[in-house]
C-alpha cells in the first residue's frame, strides 16, 4: 500500500514551523499534552496522548531517523491503542517525513507517511492516520498563526 501526503502553508518562518516539531516544550503546545522530543538523529520522537501515562496512546521508543535543520525530519511512528497490535512492533513501525520549505514568505509543510501493509486492517490505520495527520497540520497552522504563546516567537536562550 502506498505512503499518503498531506500538506499545509503557513504564515510564518520556516525557523517558527522547525521549532514547533523539535523542541518538546513547543510540540506539547500543538500536538500531544506531553512529549519528549531529542531535536537530533537517533534522538526521541516521543509523543504522549494521555497526560501522566507514557504506556497507552504514544509513540514511546518513536526515533528521529533524518534529521536536516530547518529541511526535513523524519521519524518512526507507533499508531494509537487500537492500531497497536497490527502497527506498533519493532517489525511493523511506520515512518513519517516531514519537509519544510519558504514559499512566498510562508512556510510550506509536506507530510508524508509511509511503511503501510495489505490488507482492510492496515487500510483503516492508514485512513485514520491520514484524517489524524490531517488535523495535526491544521492545529500546527492554527497555534502558530493565533498569535499567542511562544509558537510565533523565538526560543528564549533557555531553550524555551
Amino acid at each position: 500500500m502506498s505512503a499518503f501526503q498531506v500538506e499545509t502553508q503557513i504564515e510564518s518562518s520556516v525557523e517558527q514551523v522547525w521549532w514547533a516539531w523539535t523542541q518538546t516544550d513547543r510540540i506539547a503546545q500543538w500536538f500531544a499534552p506531553e512529549a519528549n522530543v531529542e531535536p537530533w538523529l537517533g534522538g526521541a520522537f516521543e509523543l504522549f496522548f494521555i497526560p501522566g501515562n507514557r504506556e497507552q496512546m504514544g509513540t514511546k521508543g518513536c526515533i528521529f531517523t533524518l534529521f536536516e535543520p530547518k529541511e526535513r525530519l523524519g521519524f518512526t511512528w507507533k499508531g494509537p491503542d487500537q492500531f497497536a497490535d497490527l502497527m506498533n512492533q519493532e517489525n511493523s513501525l511506520t515512518y513519517v517525513l516531514v519537509t519544510l520549505s519558504e514559499d512566498e514568505g510562508k512556510t510550506r509543510v509536506v507530510l508524508e507517511h509511509f511503511g503501510w501493509q495489505e490488507g482492510e486492517a492496515w487500510e483503516r490505520a492508514r485512513s485514520w492516520h491520514e484524517m489524524a495527520w490531517t488535523s495535526a497540520l491544521e492545529s500546527l497552522r492554527g497555534a502558530i498563526e493565533s498569535g499567542k504563546g511562544d509558537l510565533c516567537c523565538a526560543p528564549q536562550a533557555n531553550g524555551k
